[in-house]
Parts: C-alpha cells; sequence; structure tokens
C-alpha cells in the first residue's frame, strides 16, 4: 500500500501533485494506493500505524508526520527514513544531523543503524540487512538497549552500538 498524505481541500497546489501521484501510481497497477488529508492521516498514524507501508508526500507534511510517528515508536531515534529517487537514493535518520544534541552522547543511534538496513534492503543485499534489524531488536528484547522517556538510549550511545554489535555476532 501506497498512502499519498495532503491537503488539497485547503491548499489547492496539492490538486496537481494528487495528479502526478495516480499518474505514477497507474504504472503499477498491482501496488494498492490511496489518498488520505493530512489531518486524517495523523489520527490513523496513531490508531492503525501498522496500516502504512509507504508513505508519500512532500516535505512540510512528511517532517510533521515523522515526527509523529516517531514519537510513537520510542522517538525519533527509532525510525529510519530514505529518500528513493529514479537512479539515486540516500537513507538517514528522521531526524536528520541532530546538532542540538551534537557531542553530547545521548543520540540513539538505533535510527542510523536501521537506515543503514535500508540500504542495504535497497541494495539487494536483504540477508544483512535483515541480520541488522534483528540485532536491533535483539538488543531490546536483551534490554542491553533501553529507552529512556525522552527517546534516546539509557546510558552511553557506544553502549547501545556495543550490544547492537554483539547481537549481529551472534547471528
Amino acid at each position: 500500500m501506497k498512502t499519498y498524505i495532503e491537503k488539497s481541500n485547503a491548499l489547492r497546489s496539492f490538486v496537481f501533485f494528487r495528479e502526478i501521484f495516480l499518474d505514477i501510481a497507474r504504472e503499477t497497477p498491482e501496488v494498492e494506493v490511496e489518498s488520505l488529508y493530512a489531518d486524517a492521516a495523523s489520527a490513523a498514524l496513531i490508531t492503525r500505524p501498522e496500516h502504512f507501508q509507504v508513505v508519500v508526500t512532500e516535505n512540510m507534511f512528511g517532517d510533521i508526520l515523522s515526527d509523529l510517528a516517531g514519537a510513537t515508536a520510542g522517538g525519533l531515534g527509532m525510525c529510519p527514513s530514505a529518500n528513493i529517487g529514479d537512479r539515486l537514493a540516500y537513507f538517514e535518520p528522521i531526524h536528520g544531523s541532530a546538532p542540538d544534541i551534537a557531542g553530547k552522547g545521548i543520540a540513539n543511534p538505533v535510527s542510523q543503524i536501521r537506515a543503514a538496513a535500508m540500504m542495504l534492503d535497497y541494495l539487494s543485499e536483504t540477508e544483512a540487512a535483515g541480520m541488522m534489524e534483528k540485532a536491533v531488536w535483539k538488543a531490546f528484547e536483551s534490554k542491553r538497549v533501553e529507552l529512556s522517556n525522552a527517546g534516546g538510549p539509557v546510558g552511553k550511545m557506544t553502549t547501545a552500538i556495543q550490544a547492537i554489535q554483539d547481537e549481529m555476532r551472534k547471528l
């Protein structure tokens, strides 16, 4: 399922964006698509997050909705993102570089590790990608990585990274 999120009932420019999305969607009829207004999508992200697989939107709503979704999953430090074009792609945590906490050792490394797993999957290295994802969740299951109320790892970031590396070695 691909979900296009917009607000054409308030911002007429989104009508054009929706038409482009639907034109491109017709090229892959095997992929189910839908369109939601941003306010309805916000509620759905909270009440049924498992519904969303791929979200297509412009930057403003993407920033707002990714922060909302990240908060439901333990904080922004849990969420990877991908920007995929026709020829190139890049992968990063949804929070970007987080300059406000740079150098403090409190950033959650999970989003960067999961972004690397997404990149590996994109590069058809699905086994390696799966191992990285599995190691992240095993580190949480074993309680070697725990999150504070603020969404960062309890303890030092390097400890969290080491715990995930240890889990990868076990796989």
